[in-house]
């Protein structure tokens, strides 16, 4: 009885912190994922108050939070549209991957960490947070913007890319060598490949056995079937992620939507509880030696994922700033390379404090790169063309100047980058 008091009194106070650092951090517009990490590091070994009784409950609900993270992720695409963004956006999910999974990769080979730990920060400083983006473009108003359509066409060729990166990289952790590793991609490229196919061919069918005019049936039938296809799919070594993120393909038109709005508020619970799992194992004291090289990832791949924001929106035909506002927008890294550092945790224990420096820098520097990426290089656009003038008030620049200070062709007068920008 003492155990179970002092659990439901951890719990209790975990629980409570998250909802107010959430509510905190909605205040000054910022994510909550950076708060629930210092959260984790808070309450985790070398912390001020260390969690005892609940830490194995945390540890079972952090699993359960990646589950339902790309179980709701899975439940925001269809087959069709996962099909159609993966014929039309696979040049720039390319420039994606070598621009901003490359410089993880170099970063763990320089630090002496080996290839397995290579692959896995590879995946930390590619993979975009497509929450915190939506989050984001949703707060800014950007969302019938020209430039958005693409920047959700790279997000969901990222999330289809990670039904097959976290196989490949569960089965290094594991340590199956070069048949092993072979067999778990095989048995991962097949599984999505029927999972599509089904989904494209039977998905009404199966989304009607699967339906209920009672939302507690339906949501205790699809948490079930989501749970059971995880573990099943994490027995085959091909990521339980993975299987949920299968089962949210699935499902489609009114059951998806009534699963998401009964599934969301599960999954914003779990999720808080699993980026507290992760700050417990990460001890406070291990933090600043990574975080030079934290740093200076974050500066690399802020360039990079404006870089590749602007030739994926170059690719669709939107002007220079729509492109600049779509890099931006695309900077966020967040729950996925936390699942990433996660799964690797074992392969090098600096792994972990690095993921977590990276991420909070990412998450913070994420909606202002958003927000401040278009009117900053425009600025110091016009500031070198007014310093060029000022030299020849004759030549060219003067009259790119004057052009500068008037609203452009579309009528765009918003300093920022609002709403309704079609460039």
């Amino acid at each position: 009885m003492h155990d179970t008091t002092v659990l439901l009194i951890e719990l209790g106070a975990v629980i409570l912190g998250l909802g107010l650092v959430g509510r905190f951090a909605g205040r000054i517009g910022l994510s909550p994922i950076p708060l629930y990490l210092l959260g984790g590091l808070a309450f985790g070994q070398g912390g001020l108050f260390p969690l005892t009784a609940s830490e194995e409950f945390i540890e079972v609900g952090a699993e359960i939070g990646v589950i339902l993270l790309l179980l709701l992720l899975g439940l925001e695409y269809s087959a069709s549209e996962l099909v159609t963004s993966l014929k039309t956006q696979y040049p720039s999910g390319m420039v994606d991957f070598a621009l901003n999974a490359v410089p993880g990769a170099v970063a763990a080979l320089l630090l002496g960490w080996g290839p397995v730990a290579a692959v896995a920060l590879a995946g930390v400083t590619w993979i975009s947070s497509s929450g915190v983006i939506a989050k984001v473009l949703t707060d800014l108003g950007r969302l019938g913007n020209r430039e958005t359509p693409v920047i959700l066409g790279v997000l969901v060729i990222e999330d289809l890319s990670m039904a097959l990166y976290l196989p490949l990289l569960t089965a290094l952790v594991a340590g199956l060598g070069l048949a092993g590793t072979s067999l778990a991609m095989i048995v991962a490229v097949g599984t999505v490949g029927i999972v599509l196919f089904a989904a494209l061919r039977f998905g009404r069918h199966i989304s009607r056995a699967v339906s209920s005019d009672t939302p507690e049936m339906l949501l205790l039938v699809v948490l079930g079937l989501t749970l059971l296809i995880a573990g099943i799919a994490a027995k085959l070594q091909v990521s339980a992620a993975v299987g949920a993120f299968l089962v949210g393909i699935a499902l489609s038109g009114e059951t998806a939507e009534n699963a998401r709005s009964l599934l969301t508020p599960l999954r914003d619970l779990f999720a808080a509880v699993f980026f507290v799992f992760f700050g417990l194992n990460t001890a406070p004291a291990e933090i600043p030696p990574v975080l030079l090289p934290a740093l200076a990832l974050a500066a690399v791949t802020v360039v990079t994922k404006v870089l590749t924001g602007w030739y994926a929106a170059g690719r669709a035909g939107v002007g220079s700033r729509g492109r600049l506002r779509a890099g931006g927008a695309l900077v966020a890294r967040g729950e996925f390379s936390i699942v990433i550092a996660g799964l690797a945790a074992g392969t090098d224990p600096r792994i972990t404090p690095l993921a977590t420096s990276y991420v909070m820098i990412m998450v913070i520097l994420g909606p202002l790169t958003a927000r401040w990426t278009e009117p900053a290089v425009g600025g110091l656009k016009r500031l070198v063309d007014a310093r060029r003038t000022r030299r020849d008030p004759t030549g060219p620049d003067a009259v790119r100047c004057e052009e500068a200070a008037l609203p452009d062709a579309e009528g765009v007068a918003d300093p920022v980058g609002g709403t309704g920008h079609p460039s």
